[in-house]
């Protein structure tokens, strides 16, 4: 793995560094939106803090009730009550709520738990991604519980939205977009 100065963690699952990812977006012109809860806006403020994301970032969304994710992204109640907010069906109803709200090829949706503590079974670390590209969705349990032993909250955060921007890469070059 490369490491560059702009990195602000290094882990062996982080190879492709965020700011790399967000020049690919712009150079390949892939617009993208994002639908945030754990990560508090720390995607969007990885991508706009590359030179040029104007160009494929009209915006994101930090939804960190559920009413906001009901009523602004359209996750449905019933998910909410079948899942809980901490799951994989609600980040993936973000994700299309994202793209949908903002017209993008492109979208993240990320909920979880970024501690302290956990939230019934689920514990600190347990965060869940949608990413799409067009009609294609990757959705996953990033477990950064499992990367980082006991991770504080910003390390959450901060890991979880770098993991969710390689996704976005990941998928592109699987779509052929690479």
């Amino acid at each position: 793995m490369e490491i560059r100065k702009y990195d602000k963690s290094v882990t062996k699952t982080i190879d492709t560094p965020w700011e790399d990812v967000v020049k690919y977006l712009i150079d390949k012109g892939i617009t993208i939106s994002t639908a945030e809860s754990c990560t508090g806006g720390m995607i969007s403020q990885m991508i706009t803090s590359v030179a040029g994301a104007s160009e494929i970032f009209p915006g994101g969304i930090c939804t960190y009730s559920e009413q906001v994710k009901q009523e602004t992204l359209g996750v449905k109640k019933q998910t909410l009550e079948r899942y809980t907010v901490y799951s994989p069906q609600v980040a993936s109803e973000m994700s299309l709520g994202a793209q949908r709200l903002f017209k993008t090829q492109a979208a993240v949706g990320v909920t979880g738990v970024a501690g302290p503590g956990s939230a019934g079974d689920k514990p600190a670390g347990t965060v869940y991604v949608s990413v799409r590209l067009a009609d294609k969705e990757e959705v996953r349990d990033l477990k950064v519980y499992e990367l980082v032993k006991d991770p504080d909250r910003e390390t959450v955060r901060r890991i979880s939205s770098q993991l969710a921007l390689k996704m976005v890469f990941e998928l592109c070059i699987n779509s052929g977009l690479g």
